[in-house]
């Protein structure tokens, strides 16, 4: 009898520990494998050097593993042929949606129309928005020029010579560029010296050093009055490249409103005025509107914005 009931409280242990090891397994497993219906999401950029664009492609990232999604961060350097490629690899994945940030959707039009022809949704994240797209978060670009060349163009009294710094591939910063000519053409006694493309990445070091030849081609008093910068990393190395040269009077304007340009607004820099974009909520509005779908409704808009700030020394200080 004895051994019997030894036996039988050996197999209850051996059993009890079998079951035990086996769900630690498979607990580890279901924790580190995707599980059948776990939403994937690619998120594509060429552009993640820069600071507002790495600060959306963070705050995706986030959004996505709070609602439980897979999310794969995919950035080509500033090459947009291999954006295309890298498209063409996702949607073969049958990814459940993509997200395009700081991305010019026309420089990937037909990929936007293979997603769509395979139901995957693509969404625009501070990019543009084209036919076949779901939808864009981003800000008023046109407004934001509005705000921030009327400032520069009131700091030098409406007259003087001035430098474009831009990049007109990307969407925003094209609509931008686009206002500061039509306001231009409202201020007959503003002369544009030079239109310059600002490469990327490394668009602070490019700027400071394009920065450099037009200061020492432009060497007399009044030759240059302001720099119009089409977002803040040209409008810091303009910056930079002033100060460094021993140059006043020559006001730098930006967009973004990033923490480096609000520090040189306060330091009293040539970079007198940005305009702040909400940079995670433009990545909110995207995760939000892509729950949405993901939950089988309608996005609230094919182009919805974030606010924005002119932000100048006076309040500078109060910016977060």
């Amino acid at each position: 009898m004895k051994k019997l009931i030894f036996l039988f409280m050996s197999l209850c242990l051996a059993a009890g520990l079998t079951a035990c090891g086996g769900g630690g397994d498979s607990s580890g497993s279901s924790e580190n494998a995707d599980t059948p219906d776990q939403k994937k999401v690619a998120i594509l950029t060429p552009y993640l050097s820069s600071v507002t664009t790495n600060e959306m492609v963070a705050e995706l990232t986030r959004q996505a593993a709070d609602r439980g999604w897979k999310a794969n961060v995919v950035d080509t350097k500033g090459d947009f042929g291999q954006l295309a490629s890298r498209m063409e690899d996702v949607i073969s994945t049958n990814v459940d949606a993509i997200v395009l940030v700081s991305t010019d959707p026309n420089q990937v039009k037909s990929q936007i129309a293979q997603a769509k022809e395979k139901g995957i949704p693509v969404f625009g994240c501070d990019a543009g928005y084209i036919d076949g797209m779901t939808m864009n978060a981003t800000s008023d670009n046109q407004e934001m020029s509005k705000m921030i060349t009327q400032y520069l163009f009131d700091a030098i009294g409406s007259k003087g010579k001035l430098i474009v710094l831009t990049h007109r591939p990307h969407p925003g910063v094209l609509k931008r560029t686009e206002q500061l000519d039509a306001m231009l053409k409202e201020h007959p006694e503003i002369e544009v010296i030079t239109e310059q493309q600002v490469q990327v990445p490394g668009p602070i070091e490019n700027a400071r050093k394009q920065m450099e030849s037009l200061l020492l081609a432009n060497q007399a008093e009044g030759s240059i009055t302001a720099v119009w910068a089409g977002w803040d990393e040209p409008a810091i190395g303009a910056a930079q490249a002033i100060k460094a040269a021993g140059r006043s009077n020559i006001v730098v304007t930006g967009i973004d409103g990033t923490s480096q340009a609000i520090e040189m607004i306060k330091e009293d820099s040539a970079l007198k005025a940005t305009v702040k974009q909400n940079f995670v909520g433009m990545a909110e509005i995207v995760a939000e509107q892509m729950q949405l779908v993901f939950d089988g409704k309608s996005v609230e808009g094919t182009e919805l914005y974030a606010p924005a700030t002119l932000v100048t020394k006076e309040n500078a200080a109060d910016i977060q």
